[in-house]
């Protein structure tokens, strides 16, 4: 319904505004949608969109107005893939990602354990060993600095961590460990010895031996996440986690404590379990909901474990691994599918991207049509041909562009000039008509939109070496960005229709940002701070 039309005949108290923001620039990711000024929300949904004056009929004498002064209007941000209670605990924890050198990363460690209770585990960290020359770190960096501390702190992207004598004691890793299926215990070539970097699921037995978070903590923690993305205009993350974090955000729904939306996701793995749990207990609602079901084909590039069909350019041992058997995921693709539950797959190097799209479209052609809304998360690095496979199977790009301005500045070592022409395809995967929704990863990259935003018009990576852009003809436009932010990450998660665009009917879920992303120089889009978000018509943040 047009303003116009709701405003012919608003003379009741019913047409009356909860609130109204106007006199701003009003995005709101309708398709043709005209220009607007202003936003009016009442029980916590939209209203109407139009005209500052046209609005104004709708203020009555308990509306809350909120001046917008020529400020930028739009959709809640929606970050389609998050690890968000890990995120909660990493605000808490050390801090690496920005260690330039072995020394600084090994001091911060030491610090930090200073200020630690002894027996207490140091976690966290997100290290990107690139950023000192990619040596990879040891345990006798910090094991001297810990002697009473378990340390176990992980690479950036999350596929890579680094384990201290102590952590690798208690998850019974020494000399004799025998190789672990889909992971890799990095050994000194003389000893033998453990280093103390352990890949992927060899990182599961130092994290099996460390002390389950008391319910407290898994609260304390999720409030703390909840306000860093509130405060960076998110409104709705689909987090890519477990049983134990929907547990968690199911104890501050009931409390009235959740004042984002999440789309709760656990382990494919365990699709027996939720398909008899949403026989019992629904799918939710559209606080928190639940259906998801997620796994991986492969690791990371960055941890060279990423698995492509040509070995690595700098390490030519190795052309990636699995970190789940091929026949073993296949089967749960097919189960999951079968009970009718949502089916999302970590992909990143191209032989992973072509396997996961290959079982995609046999479980599709096998069970017939269903908007089932397959999704590949990260989808890094493609061959030209899976890019309009994403669009002929509708399958769902899920992608997180800070990575690319993070990964550019050192992925042509790993993979050469030829394969990065096809990485964080953002423009070649639009133009084959590919569903395409956008994330962050965190606790891997910044919960920020505003910086995704910058990567994916810009590409310009974070060493300030590539100033037009890295593989720059992949870069997108501004309104291409906000709309995987939105519309699209709304879509990923079976929220369209609810959320995502600035609509009458809709959840009034929207941002106020200080300068319109549409004419600001792109250099400098970073630099755009949000000053507002509101959730269903609440005000959940306001900056200072």
């Amino acid at each position: 319904m047009t303003a116009a039309a709701l405003l012919t005949g608003c003379g009741s108290a019913d047409a009356t505004a909860d609130t109204l923001v106007t006199g701003g620039v009003v995005w709101t990711g309708q398709d043709g949608a005209a220009p607007a000024e202003a936003v009016a929300v009442k029980g916590g949904r939209v209203l109407a969109v139009g005209s500052a004056e046209e609005l104004e009929r709708l203020v009555g004498p308990g509306t809350a107005v909120i001046d917008a002064a020529g400020r930028f209007v739009m959709p809640g941000f929606i970050d389609s893939h998050v690890h968000f209670l890990s995120g909660g605990f990493n605000l808490a924890s050390v801090q690496l990602r920005d260690a330039d050198t072995p020394e600084e990363f090994a001091r911060r460690i030491g610090e930090f354990a200073r200020n630690s209770q002894p027996g207490t585990w140091i976690t966290g960290g997100d290290w990107d060993h690139e950023a000192w020359g990619g040596e990879l770190p040891r345990r006798e960096w910090v094991d001297a600095l810990t002697p009473d501390n378990p340390v176990f702190v992980s690479r950036l992207d999350g596929h890579m961590a680094l384990a201290n004598s102590l952590a690798l004691e208690a998850g019974g890793i020494d000399r004799s460990t025998a190789p672990i299926d889909g992971g890799e215990i990095e050994r000194d070539p003389t000893t033998g010895e453990p280093t103390g970097i352990l890949r992927d699921e060899a990182m599961g037995p130092v994290a099996a031996a460390m002390p389950e978070r008391s319910t407290e903590e898994l609260d304390v923690a999720l409030q703390a996440a909840v306000g860093h993305a509130l405060s960076r205009g998110v409104t709705q993350v689909h987090d890519m986690a477990g049983w134990t974090d929907l547990a968690t955000y199911r104890r501050a729904h009931e409390r009235g404590a959740l004042s984002l939306r999440v789309y709760s996701v656990v382990p494919l793995s365990t699709w027996e379990r939720l398909r008899d749990y949403v026989e019992v207990e629904g799918r939710g609602d559209d606080r928190l909901w639940w259906g998801g079901l997620k796994a991986f084909v492969d690791g990371s590039l960055g941890s060279t474990t990423a698995w492509f069909y040509e070995p690595y350019a700098d390490e030519p041992a190795t052309a990636g691994l699995l970190t789940t058997d091929t026949t073993e995921l296949a089967a749960w693709i097919e189960a999951a599918d079968r009970a009718a539950l949502h089916v999302i797959v970590h992909a990143i190097g191209d032989q992973a991207n072509d396997w996961l799209l290959d079982a995609y479209e046999r479980v599709a052609r096998a069970h017939g049509d269903r908007d089932r809304r397959f999704r590949v998360e990260h989808a890094q690095h493609l061959t030209r041909d899976a890019m309009h496979r994403f669009s002929e199977q509708g399958v769902i790009a899920s992608m997180q562009p800070y990575h690319a301005i993070d990964d550019g500045r050192w992925a042509e070592k790993r993979i050469g000039p030829d394969r990065i022409r096809t990485t964080y395809a953002f423009r070649s995967l639009l133009d084959a008509d590919a569903p395409l929704a956008f994330g962050s990863d965190w606790t891997v990259a910044p919960i920020d939109p505003v910086l995704g935003l910058h990567a994916a018009v810009t590409r310009r990576t974070l060493d300030g070496a590539n100033p037009l852009g890295w593989v720059p003809e992949e870069r997108i436009g501004v309104e291409e960005t906000l709309r995987a932010y939105t519309r699209g990450a709304a879509y990923a998660g079976f929220m369209e229709g609810k959320t995502g665009v600035l609509q009458t009917g809709l959840y009034a879920d929207l941002v106020i940002l200080d300068q319109n992303p549409f004419e600001v120089d792109p250099v400098v889009l970073d630099s755009v701070q949000v000053d507002l978000t509101m959730v269903e018509g609440e005000i959940v943040y306001r900056r200072k």
